[in-house]
């Protein structure tokens, strides 16, 4: 299709026409645009202060805060689209489409967000905390929307779903001051028990780490078919459970070798099948 210079001019004076009234819509809406950003950046680095102010959790605070930025920044582009002239309504409805697919194939992840709310909301246990949950044993390092990560003893990086952690049980070892050491000691028939349990009693007198308050105790547990067992329970703060756990032992079983007592090895009941 040939274009004369009459249809040239009236396109170009056409486009400049429409350019000129469209011009202030296209100005204000990036202005909208370029001030929204600095003032929701104003309105972020406002609102994490005041939170840290607040000594709220720093999970929680982070969180929030890139909440809050995410719904600023929707608002924000409905209204920059709004500005230009462009319809909002069907755009909304889209979106509400695409967030319900979105949901719907992210089940599984929205249980861990969910999750995640609950751990940061409640606080079963916080960052630097030891607990047992799962079937595995860890220091919290780090709580995260979807997981918790946990460093174990021998240094293994442990991730838990947020989900199955929040909707299980948790062990947090760490929010008491102390601990008891459940131990047991097994003697034979022959040995004098209350012998044994005034050593057991002076040894952990003699450990400075065992807590006096509250006492240690010292009793039967149990009367097997082979051995007397006895039930040793020292307390100690969270940071020398382990070394009372250990100490009691090997201190246990010195002195008992200095008094020429004999632990009890343990014997397998084997089952007895019938004739």
């Amino acid at each position: 299709m040939n274009l004369n210079p009459d249809q040239i001019t009236n396109y170009a004076n056409t486009f400049i026409k429409v350019l000129i009234d469209y011009s202030p819509k296209l100005i204000s809406a990036f202005i909208i645009l370029f001030a929204g950003l600095y003032i929701i950046r104003l309105i972020n680095r406002f609102i994490r202060s005041i939170m840290v102010k607040r000594n709220l959790d720093p999970t929680l605070t982070r969180f929030l805060a890139d909440i809050l930025l995410w719904v600023l920044r929707v608002v924000l582009f409905v209204s920059f689209i709004s500005k230009l002239g462009i319809e909002t309504s069907s755009f909304v409805a889209i979106l509400g489409a695409m967030g319900l697919a979105v949901g719907l194939s992210l089940q599984g992840s929205l249980s861990n967000f969910a999750g995640g709310m609950l751990i940061i909301l409640f606080k079963p246990f916080q960052v630097g905390n030891t607990i047992e949950a799962q079937g595995v044993t860890g220091t919290v390092c780090e709580i995260q929307i979807f997981v918790t990560k946990l460093i174990t003893a021998n240094n293994q990086t442990i991730f838990i779903p947020n989900g199955s952690l929040s909707n299980g049980n948790i062990i947090n070892y760490s929010l008491q001051n102390f601990r008891r050491a459940d131990l047991t000691i097994a003697i034979s028939y022959e040995t004098d028990i209350k012998k044994v349990k005034e050593i057991i009693t002076a040894v952990l007198a003699n450990n400075p780490k065992v807590l006096k308050i509250p006492a240690a105790e010292v009793s039967v547990k149990n009367l097997t078919d082979s051995a007397i067992q006895l039930a040793v329970r020292p307390w100690a703060t969270n940071e020398d459970f382990w070394g009372v756990y250990a100490d009691t032992l090997e201190n246990c079983k010195q002195a008992f070798d200095a008094q020429g007592i004999v632990i009890q090895p343990y014997v397998r009941e084997s089952s007895k099948s019938s004739s």
